[in-house]
């Protein structure tokens, strides 16, 4: 009776032991879309006022690995490639051009370590008018707390051209 009582006692202690020891499975995190879309328009602002004030450091927005796609363009890899394309763009535009990036909606991942951001752009001249518009999609991943484009694509809805510019210029 005595071994009886012991090997049921020994043989709860280990059940209870593996029970108790199994792995929790994951819980959903719960993200704040909103907070994120905040951010990530945080984001989109600072580089708007790079580009207007025409002193864009990509690497307070692009991972150092990133791939920007454009309209008429290779696929430009890395940081440093892109910063190099966007100040040769910028280069080409008339003093008082200004851009604005809007964020329309942001698809996070479950753990809201990935993003994928929609939005729109404006490029406006001095006196506020809008020359052209267009949109973009990014993809931003969380870097050691921060969130860094990794891949972004954008299309004009008209393209800025010489005629363009000697329009808004005889202005």
């Amino acid at each position: 009776m005595k071994n009886k009582m012991l090997k049921t006692i020994f043989l709860s202690t280990v059940s209870i032991l593996f029970i108790g020891c199994q792995a929790k499975k994951d819980e959903p995190i719960a993200i704040d879309k909103e907070q994120i879309k905040n951010e990530i328009q945080a984001i989109e602002n600072k580089m708007a006022e790079m580009f207007n004030d025409r002193n864009v450091n990509a690497s307070l927005y692009y991972d150092e690995n990133a791939v920007s796609f454009s309209q008429n363009k290779p696929p430009i890899n890395g940081r440093f490639e892109i910063e190099k394309s966007i100040k040769e763009d910028l280069a080409g535009f008339p003093k008082g051009y200004q851009i604005a990036f809007v964020v329309n909606e942001i698809f996070p991942s479950s753990d809201g370590i990935q993003v994928v951001e929609i939005g729109n752009y404006r490029v406006s001249d001095s006196t506020s008018t809008a020359l052209y518009t267009g949109n973009y999609i990014a993809v931003f991943e969380k870097i050691n707390g921060k969130y860094l484009c990794i891949r972004d694509m954008s299309a004009s809805d008209r393209r800025l051209d010489s005629n363009i510019v000697a329009e808004t210029e005889k202005k």
